[in-house]
């Protein structure tokens, strides 16, 4: 069985709802052997989303190397986190350059965390200058934000300019503490974003809650949220081929799942959310 695709809303691109995220042994220097192994293992399996970062490490050159003619098979995604628009256009040339592409797919504002960076970001010579022109000169062909501390501040982002996506946690712990399902997905849904789930495992915190001997139920959570896939890092294709497999049997959780993990979860909640601090 192979991997169910969505659609990454008003793009109409169709993705796998499984991606390979950046982190992981993307996310290092010198593992040039591992990464390729690890990229063309997913594209091999079917994977068909793929995201980096401007400061995730050697991550981006992986890529660059690994993809090689492949990289027409796949949607890429990379991201910036400068917050003007000189750094933004700086970061956008080196991305292409370390991943020997001339386009992104999608190429996203990254980790936007506070009020003050949010005016930035939106100011004469913000960043959001740079990701629109962009987007004109067929640089970029969708544009995108993260973030994954407020979720008050990534809402007004999304409020104040129609990105084409948003990256955002969606995981059983977040109802408990800084709700991004709640107060997020719905706005984004309504534009008719992409929305792309991450910090699915919680950074693999996960092992510390008794009773829990797999990460499926995780999976299954986050991807029975109105969202259009979820990226994850991988340490290696063992990890990959476990998340591939959940993906290709992955049926949604009822309600009353839902809420039976959320509770399981609750009282581990803040211990399990601390990336956001």
């Amino acid at each position: 069985m192979g991997i169910l695709k969505r659609k990454l809303g008003r793009t109409g691109v169709e993705v796998t709802i499984l991606g390979l995220g950046g982190e992981g042994v993307l996310r290092t220097y010198g593992y040039e052997r591992e990464a390729y192994e690890l990229i063309n293992r997913a594209i091999d399996l079917g994977v068909n989303y793929f995201e980096s970062a401007r400061a995730y490490s050697g991550s981006e050159s992986y890529y660059g190397g690994a993809l090689k003619e492949r990289r027409k098979e796949i949607f890429l995604a990379s991201k910036s986190h400068a917050k003007d628009m000189r750094g933004a256009e700086a970061h956008l040339e080196e991305t292409l350059r370390n991943m020997k592409t001339d386009h992104l797919d999608l190429w996203q504002i990254h980790d936007v965390r506070t009020p003050a960076e949010l005016e930035e970001i939106f100011g004469p010579r913000g960043a959001l200058s740079a990701f629109v022109r962009a987007k004109e000169k067929g640089l970029a062909r969708f544009i995108g934000v993260t973030g994954h501390q407020d979720p008050s501040v990534l809402r007004q982002c999304i409020e104040r300019f129609d990105f084409d996506t948003v990256l955002l946690p969606v995981n059983p712990a977040e109802p408990a503490y800084r709700d991004f399902i709640e107060e997020v997905i719905p706005v984004a849904s309504s534009k008719a974003m992409g929305i792309v789930g991450m910090k699915v495992y919680m950074r693999g915190l996960f092992s510390r809650l008794p009773g829990f001997t797999t990460m499926e139920p995780f999976f299954r959570f986050a991807l029975s949220e109105p969202v259009t896939n979820v990226v994850i890092g991988c340490d290696g294709t063992d990890q990959l081929n476990e998340n591939v497999r959940f993906a290709a049997s992955f049926e949604p959780m009822s309600q009353g799942e839902k809420k039976e993990l959320i509770k399981r979860v609750s009282h581990y909640a803040r211990e399990l959310m601390y990336y956001k601090e």
